[in-house]
């Protein structure tokens, strides 16, 4: 059990360092807010774009716009972009989803090299990396980032940090130190960072502990007022060096993150559960009327997570006649976690990665500008106890890509091309050893066809090879109450995007809207075959299917000190099937609302309202969730002190106290999203 946030451990916490790298010391805080993404360059783009230069939709989070929307996991904090919901699995786990697509869909990197855990194997795993240390948040939705996968066709989420220095501070040393707390999981949290350097040398030193209670929900649930096993304790720290040179920067960095959080409606008790052909069959064992909900005695499964990364990143420019930069992004990561039931451990997983990826750019030949790159990846895996259902596997994929731009007059155009091949050895002598190629390739083009105006469209045909979980998957997975079987005969899926999008960059209006479609061949899902009693027995299986949405906001100027934003998202997503289109299960219902936003000297501040919709349009054996309202309040204060950088933010969330369901959710009915709160903190950077 990690020890809780005492005032004695949080005087030691503060007593060495300071807080989360959210801007530079002598950066205003509000500078480049999403809402200037025009001006903001986007590391995931491969070319280093700014938002407005890109064909497809991208977000950037950082400032005052982060410092406010962080939460304790990844969905969380980008649950309120346009296209983004939440797969929310309690307080300790939650991925993103985009445009209704997840798992491996969605690649979630740190800094371009990606996080090796077992979020993709189920939606109560929780991602091993932590957004309160985060400088900046980028979100591209869309196949647009061939360079990092063709199988991601959702989008990609990349965090970026300071655990590696790329410059020595011109003070000698800079840092920051953060404290915040809320009232719904009264939660308690503090996190530092400080980098120090002289000479050609930088370090970094960061860290964070958490300490958050069983979340309170909105009135008039039946199971009472607080979520048990919706607990969520972290600690993470991280210490990176680097050489800093007038061409280049080479640095190393060691993170480690623990994290203990409950299991929201995952039992022991549940029973047993077996097949007969397509068939499931259920028992029960005893009664949990006296179920005892205080986590301290076990009494709710709880996950025990302790990952152990290694990054290497360096940066080299003008390395070679004809080549403007080399790029190195690797890392090593030693994942486990186990699952612990009744006070023991029922389950334990393993994952031992690693990856490597090299990108030069190349001056411009012939007007085209570009990056080619090799991409590698090991990843071990394996998973031993009660609910061991996936097979022991190890998944070896490596990849070459090209992106190339050319601008003539208002004109951009780009083209992408990338070639991945895999090879996944299963530890079971009855089951084949799988190998899968793909090729994906991308065309765009932005047109400026007037000043501060931009049109985007982007069109993609992109493979995702199958993954170990969906080829090999066996046994009963309690946390989302389904028995799955994999299909070792599964083959890529190949989808086909058209992206457009119309952005008005600057002045007094501003927009930007997007509608996509994707048409998938040989979508792999998972298909219920029967359910009993809750639990479902599902198939991996192969079938067309097709996304179609638009997502968008428009901003009005309305006087100097306010403004007002009307934005919304929808997405259907239908499975073709050969006595008729089906719906597929937890695709986000429609959203929409409106913001105020108000500046004023030191002061920013946000009133919003938005509207979820009912989701009725549910797949065989799911059932429908009600619409819901939401009323936030944020604002930030920023001063001077000491003759030190301040900010005081407070953010209310849910202020109707409305009980509201993720549809998007396994447990959405075990686990409603939280109710009224509050959470206030403070940050100094000096």
């Amino acid at each position: 059990m990690l020890h809780r946030l005492t005032p004695v451990s949080l005087y030691l916490l503060l007593a060495f360092g300071s807080s989360a790298p959210l801007m530079a010391a002598d950066a205003p805080a509000s500078q480049a807010s999403e809402a200037e993404l025009g001006a903001v360059t986007v590391s995931a783009s491969a070319l280093s774009l700014s938002g407005s230069a890109m064909s497809t939709p991208a977000s950037v989070l950082t400032g005052d716009t982060l410092l406010l929307q962080r939460d304790a996991t990844l969905g969380e904090t980008l649950a309120r972009e346009p296209g983004i919901s939440t797969s929310h699995f309690g307080a300790g786990a939650s991925r993103p989803i985009i445009r209704g697509m997840d798992g491996p869909r969605v690649k979630l990197l740190s800094d371009g090299s990606e996080i090796s855990d077992a979020s993709t194997l189920s939606p109560d795993h929780a991602v091993a990396i932590e957004p309160m240390l985060a400088t900046q948040i980028e979100v591209l939705r869309g196949p647009s980032a061939l360079a990092y996968g063709g199988g991601s066709i959702g989008g990609v989420v990349n965090l970026l940090d300071r655990k590696i220095p790329t410059a020595v501070p011109s003070r000698g040393v800079e840092g920051s130190i953060e404290l915040r707390g809320n009232t719904a999981a009264k939660e308690g949290a503090a996190a530092f960072e400080l980098t120090a350097g002289a000479g050609n040398f930088a370090l970094h030193a960061e860290g964070l502990k958490r300490d958050a209670r069983d979340y309170r929900v909105g009135r008039g649930w039946d199971d009472g007022r607080r979520v048990d096993g919706s607990y969520n304790e972290t600690e993470t720290g991280s210490l990176g060096v680097s050489w800093v040179g007038e061409r280049g920067y080479l640095g190393l960095a060691y993170t480690r993150q623990q994290n203990e959080y409950g299991l929201p409606g995952h039992s022991h008790e549940l029973g047993e559960c077996h097949t007969h052909g397509d068939h499931i069959h259920c028992g029960t064992h005893g009664d949990d009327d006296d179920h005892d909900h205080d986590h301290e005695e076990a009494s709710v499964p709880y996950v025990k997570m302790d990952s152990e990364r290694w990054d290497l990143r360096g940066e080299l420019f003008e390395p070679v006649a004809g080549i403007a930069s080399l790029r190195l992004r690797a890392s090593h990561t030693d994942y486990k976690h186990d699952e612990i039931e009744g006070g023991e451990v029922a389950t334990r997983f393993r994952n031992k990665a690693h990856d490597a990826r090299i990108e030069a750019e190349h001056h411009p030949l012939a007007g085209w500008r570009g990056v080619v790159g090799l991409q590698t990846n090991r990843r071990d895996f394996s998973a031993l106890g009660e609910e061991a259902y996936v097979q022991p596997t190890l998944t070896r994929k490596h990849a070459v890509f090209l992106i190339e731009e050319y601008r003539h007059g208002d004109w951009r155009f780009e083209a992408g091309l990338r070639h991945e091949w895999q090879r996944i050895s299963v530890d079971a002598a009855d089951l084949p050893d799988r190998s899968h190629r793909g090729n994906s390739v991308s065309a765009g083009a932005v047109w400026n066809f007037a000043p501060d105006y931009a049109l985007g469209l982007s069109l993609s045909r992109a493979q995702r090879l199958p993954t170990a979980e969906e080829l090999y998957a066996d046994g009963l997975h309690a946390a989302t109450r389904t028995i799955e079987r994999g299909n070792a005969a599964l083959d890529p899926e190949t989808s086909h995007n058209i992206d457009v999008s119309l952005k008005k960059l600057r002045g007094a209006t501003t927009f930007s809207v997007g509608v996509f479609h994707n048409q998938v061949s040989d979508y792999i899902y998972a298909h219920t075959l029967d359910a009993v009693d809750d639990f479902q027995l599902i198939e991996y299986a192969q079938r067309d299917a097709r996304f179609t949405g638009i997502e968008g906001q428009i901003r009005q100027q309305l006087s100097p000190i306010f403004g007002l934003t009307l934005f919304g998202d929808y997405v259907q997503a239908r499975l073709r099937n050969g006595d008729g289109d089906r719906d597929l299960p937890r695709i986000p219902a429609h959203r929409f609302g409106l913001r105020v936003d108000a500046k004023w000297q030191g002061w920013r501040g946000e009133l919003e309202w938005y509207r979820v919709g009912r989701q009725d349009q549910v797949a065989e054996f799911e059932t429908s969730t009600p619409g819901y309202n939401m009323v936030n309040l944020s604002a930030v204060y920023d001063t001077r002190l000491g003759g030190l950088p301040w900010q005081f933010y407070v953010k209310a969330t849910n202020l109707g106290d409305e009980l509201a369901y993720a549809h998007t959710s396994f447990i959405k009915h075990a686990a409603p999203l939280a109710g009224r709160n509050l959470t206030a903190g403070i940050k100094v950077t000096f």
